[in-house]
């Protein structure tokens, strides 16, 4: 693997490049906005949009490490662009090649105080994943117990605070779309502040260390999840070393051929698991790719990867779970007030509640509903559509990663093609959770 670029000058030159296409685009826009029709004007705002997407997906495979995983987070804000240019942001692939074992002897023998050959009784020199952040070997501990070691590329955390400055430039030329030429009002440094946030826990191990055993404290009772345990003795914050789990990747389990049942069971675990992590427990396991996934032969689901990892605040959880039990009464004054608490909404609330009516339906309707009736770019482009006519763009934090997590969740039903009743079975997460329960993280 090359180098991760990381000289200060070069990725400010890089940057800097795609910064000023990017505004350069938008600029343009604007400036033609007044000559052309409402409908051209927007089907050329479309096309800037997709092309400086695909500007993004090309900038950040140069750049790589930090800068390709702050693409990758920014391809969850649907406030920042429309689902088409989603969909281009969402090709960031998080694989890239793996670094040379030479330097990942030389990151294991620093972090853990000797070299691989002597910290473990076996450990394979090819990873078997490699990511934006690091990658991961095969291994054995002394007493034959199999591990997954994840290592962390070298220097890439000093690339972070030169990144975060480069994206809130990127930001800011985003910033002219939304605000001139788009009407909307947008809070920069909120999203800046979210994506830092993320991206330093994500560079932390010795963080995802602690959501692992957080996952496995929380879903202990629960039979049909298993969680890797962690090896603290060879564990730093730059290294990670956990249980090897063997299991069937979830891509595999939603290939046509499969046992249906099977198919179904994953579906509603998948759904029930995401749900109980909102309103149960406070915390969300953020990232759904389906690498992130095993289905074990007992059957149980696997999680994998706690790096992106979302703890909401009590007040927060409190507002998601007021607000899907406003759903499920079908009681529009409690949807209103979850949605003041949460942030979604400021004077009128009820245009807010139109639209949770919108992308929340299967939630609603007491009956069996195929994910695949559910089209995930429809119903964003309504939503769209209420705020620019209700004026309201305002968006909090603390979703982003929760609607990656749902538009995540969407594909795998879709894929599981399981037509179930998912009013009933969310209603059976909601009522499984005492009234008086504040929080369990």
């Amino acid at each position: 693997m090359a180098e991760i670029t990381s000289g200060r000058a070069r990725r400010l030159l890089s940057v800097g490049s795609l910064t000023s296409a990017v505004g350069g685009s938008y600029i343009w826009q604007a400036l033609k906005r007044p000559f052309q029709s409402s409908e051209r004007a927007d089907e050329d705002l479309l096309a800037v949009h997709i092309r400086n997407a695909e500007r993004m997906v090309a900038g950040s495979t140069e750049l790589r490490g930090a800068f390709m995983k702050l693409v990758q987070m920014l391809s969850m804000r649907t406030d920042l662009f429309p689902a088409e240019a989603l969909e281009r942001l969402a090709v960031v692939q998080s694989s890239v090649p793996p670094m040379p074992y030479e330097r990942v002897r030389e990151v294991l023998t620093r972090e853990l105080g000797s070299p691989p050959e002597k910290a473990f009784r076996r450990f394979e020199r090819e990873a078997f994943a490699a990511a934006s952040l690091g990658q991961v070997h095969r291994g054995e501990l002394h007493d034959g117990t199999a591990v997954a070691v994840k290592v962390q590329y070298p220097g890439i955390a000093e690339t972070v605070t030169q990144d975060i400055r480069n994206v809130r430039a990127l930001v800011r030329a985003l910033t002219t779309v939304v605000r001139d030429v788009m009407r909307q009002d947008f809070d920069r440094e909120e999203v800046v502040a979210e994506l830092e946030a993320r991206l330093r826990e994500e560079l932390d191990y010795t963080r995802e260390a602690a959501n692992i055993e957080r996952f496995r404290r929380l879903l202990a009772s629960d039979r049909e999840v298993t969680i890797p345990r962690v090896y603290p003795a060879l564990s730093t914050r730059c290294v990670l070393t956990m249980q090897y789990l063997e299991g069937y990747p979830l891509q595999e389990i939603l290939a046509p051929g499969v046992d249906p049942a099977l198919r179904r069971w994953v579906a509603e675990k998948l759904f029930r698991l995401l749900w109980r992590q909102v309103l149960e427990f406070g915390v969300l396991h953020g990232d759904p790719h389906p690498g992130n996934y095993l289905v074990t032969h007992h059957p149980k689901i696997a999680l994998l990867d706690f790096g992106s990892v979302r703890v909401f605040e009590p007040e927060i959880r409190a507002g998601y779970l007021r607000l899907a039990r406003g759903l499920l009464a079908r009681d529009d004054r409690e949807i209103a007030a979850a949605c003041v608490a949460l942030g979604f909404a400021k004077d009128d609330p009820a245009p807010v509640v139109q639209m949770m009516h919108v992308v929340c339906e299967p939630l609603e309707r007491d009956e069996p509903f195929d994910p695949a009736q559910y089209d995930l770019v429809d119903r964003g482009m309504q939503v769209t559509q209420l705020a620019l006519v209700h004026r309201i763009f305002h968006a909090p934090g603390h979703p982003v990663l929760l609607l990656r997590a749902l538009a995540g969740l969407d594909g795998y039903l879709k894929q599981c093609g399981a037509v179930l009743n998912w009013h009933r079975i969310f209603r059976d997460v909601v009522s499984a959770i005492p009234d008086t329960e504040r929080t369990c993280a």
